[in-house]
């Protein structure tokens, strides 16, 4: 009887060790697009597929992946502390890439038809940010507007009408830095978005 159960506590560590090796890491170099493009192909691919989809430029995704998870597949909030030091609940359900809530990830698996979609793969992450963008371009935000999509994308189409982030300094920070990132990454990918179509994972 202990003999099994060694044995089945052994197969559980090896699948965790082996789902956890599965998911992506972070890049090497998180500040440079054409760096995290040129290591992460399928990153590459998502961000080229999404924007086809969903007219979201990539500089303006990897900006919002940057500021929510720092490209960390299996991020989630901080848990608070029960009695100022015992780990308790955690802030919100938020998960994966594009930390996306559980009832606005369900949304959008319903709305998309893409069921078996995970928070934790980037590529469904990358689609999730750009269909939730797309609902802002069709009541006049722009595509370039990194900030005000990300200012929604937090508070919600109706908290951005209802103009809620202004009782929120610390959240307006946030934005300003998500659209000087998107800036910044969009200036680079300017000077590497010829050579990443000639590379043969541009065909997918």
């Amino acid at each position: 009887m202990i003999k099994k159960n060694l044995i089945s506590i052994t197969v559980f560590i090896l699948m965790m060790f082996s789902l956890q090796s599965c998911l992506s890491t972070p890049p090497e170099n998180p500040d440079n697009i054409c760096l995290i493009f040129e290591e992460k192909s399928s990153w590459y691919k998502a961000a080229m597929k999404a924007e086809k989809r969903w007219k979201i430029p990539p500089y303006v995704l990897m900006s919002f992946v940057y500021q929510e998870s720092s490209f960390i597949a299996d991020a989630k909030p901080e848990r608070t502390k029960l009695l100022w030091v015992i780990p308790w609940k955690r802030k919100s359900t938020a998960v994966g890439y594009s930390q996306a809530l559980n009832m606005t990830w369900e949304d959008y698996k319903d709305e998309t038809g893409n069921s078996r979609a995970s928070r934790k793969n980037f590529t469904d992450s990358a689609d999730f940010i750009g269909w939730y963008a797309s609902k802002g371009y069709y009541q006049g935000f722009d595509r370039l507007d990194a900030r005000s999509l990300y200012l929604a994308y937090h508070e919600g189409y109706g908290g951005f009408k209802k103009k809620s982030y202004r009782k929120k300094p610390w959240l307006i920070k946030v934005a300003d830095r998500v659209q000087a990132r998107s800036t910044k990454y969009q200036q680079q990918y300017w000077g590497c978005a010829k050579e990443l179509k000639k590379k043969r994972f541009f065909f997918f």
